[in-house]
């Protein structure tokens, strides 16, 4: 499921992806550094929630586009569903820091993608972004550079709530 989830969201966020698959996330909210959409997979509706790092440190030459999402399919047993894309294909083995509201969490990498290993901390860490002020996501490339992104979770949490909404199960 989380590797369909990583497919879905690249895919998503790629407008030229988008378009050959004929259905373009639709921008529902956009607050500070984070933005929700919405799009339609197979015909059930889908929403995220996307930030982008306000620092990006590491001693790399080149790297692509890093991400921060948090993932609902409605009427899926799986919501919150939290993953993170650093731009880079992760060193394999190696898992992912996530540091927020006061917690840390460590995430498995898979290729270019980060997940956590249940719902439980998928929670845990969609709780911690609506009251935390900073993000800081530590991971290790393929090549073995090290990088920290920072985070800044001014409206986080408003972004959050037009995703919950806009792909509640109770609609």
């Amino acid at each position: 499921m989380k590797c369909l989830l990583g497919a879905l969201v690249l895919i998503a966020m790629s407008w030229s992806g988008a378009a050959m698959a004929g259905n373009a996330p639709t921008l529902i909210k956009a607050q500070g550094t984070w933005k929700s959409y919405s799009f339609l997979d197979q015909g059930k509706k889908v929403c995220f929630m996307s930030g982008q790092p306000k620092k990006q440190a590491g001693k790399f030459k080149k790297r692509g586009e890093v991400f921060f999402f948090v993932t609902r399919w409605m009427g899926d047993k799986d919501k919150n569903v939290v993953s993170v894309s650093n731009g880079y294909r992760f060193k394999p083995g190696s898992s992912v820091t996530v540091k927020v509201g006061g917690r840390s969490f460590k995430l498995f990498t898979q290729g270019e993608m980060a997940w956590t290993k249940d719902q439980s901390m998928d929670d845990a860490i969609t709780a911690a972004l609506q009251t935390g002020s900073t993000l800081v996501v530590k991971g290790t490339s393929q090549h073995g550079t090290e990088t920290t992104d920072t985070y800044s979770l001014k409206g986080s949490g408003a972004i959050y709530r037009t995703l919950a909404t806009a792909c509640s199960r109770k609609k």
